[in-house]
């Protein structure tokens, strides 16, 4: 629950700071931005699924 409110927590920081100084914000659109966190967080799943499976000796 920690890891998630300071991930909250840094996101707002560097929304907050990128406003201020007039920046375009760091992050992709909605959508596409949602699509490629799952795939990676998916990515990593598998490779660890597969590496259970099949790897283990």
């Amino acid at each position: 629950m920690k890891e998630l409110f300071l991930s909250l927590l840094a996101g707002l920081v560097i929304g907050v700071v990128f406003k201020l100084l007039k920046l375009p914000l760091p992050a992709p659109p909605v959508l596409a931005g949602v699509l490629g966190i799952v795939g990676v967080f998916s990515g990593g799943v598998l490779v660890d699924w597969i590496a259970k499976t099949f790897l283990q000796s």
